[in-house]
């Protein structure tokens, strides 16, 4: 019925599969911005309200302690409202809400799913490619959720792109240079957040 996207935070774009948008075409969904308490709080609003306005609602979160979740609920029954209204007219008011759960490797597709469902029925690793094979998971609000495996797409046409996916873990460790990309990341990081690198390393 609808599809949730989850996107990490901190890099809003490059953690956007750009094949979903053609995949997905005029279905409802939601966004979730991940680990939005790794991200610039300021930055989590800008962002939100530029998806507002391209009328895909967005809300910043955290999987894993479950910040930002509340809303949730909400949010998808408000994309689904038209849909709903109809299967209360026709007297299918008991039908389970099916969501699909999207995004690239290491977002936390799977940290979502056990913090809706309160248990862990799916496995959590800091790792992309943990997820293999897609599952249905109910949960007691009457919704169903379809997990499924992270996808890249097959080229990044920006370098930065491919750099910012190994800064936040989205791609496998041993298809490149460790310290190469350490020391990108705090360049990065250099020219954006300066007070808080000094903070950190003195």
């Amino acid at each position: 019925d609808i599809v949730v996207e989850i996107i990490d935070a901190r890099i809003p774009i490059s953690s956007r599969n750009p094949e979903i948008d053609k995949i997905i075409g005029k279905k409802p969904r939601v966004l979730l911005f991940n680990k939005s308490d790794n991200a610039d709080e300021a930055q989590n609003k800008a962002w939100c309200d530029y998806f507002a306005k391209q009328q895909i609602p967005a809300i910043p979160t955290d999987c894993r302690s479950g910040r930002g979740l509340k809303a949730f609920d909400g949010l998808v029954k408000s994309q689904l409202a038209d849909l709903l209204q109809r299967r209360a007219a026709r007297g299918m008011q008991g039908r389970p809400i099916r969501l699909m759960i999207v995004g690239i490797p290491n977002v936390g597709k799977s940290s979502l799913i056990n913090r809706l469902a309160n248990s862990k029925r799916t496995k959590v690793e800091d790792r992309p490619g943990v997820t293999r094979n897609k599952q249905w998971v109910k949960l007691n609000n009457g919704m169903e959720l379809l997990d499924m495996p992270g996808v890249l797409w097959p080229k990044f046409e920006d370098k930065r792109v491919g750099e910012y996916l190994a800064f936040t873990g989205a791609v496998k460790d041993e298809v490149f240079d460790i310290e190469h990309v350490a020391s990108r990341l705090c360049e990065v990081i250099y020219q954006k957040y300066p007070q808080l690198l000094s903070a950190r390393y003195g």
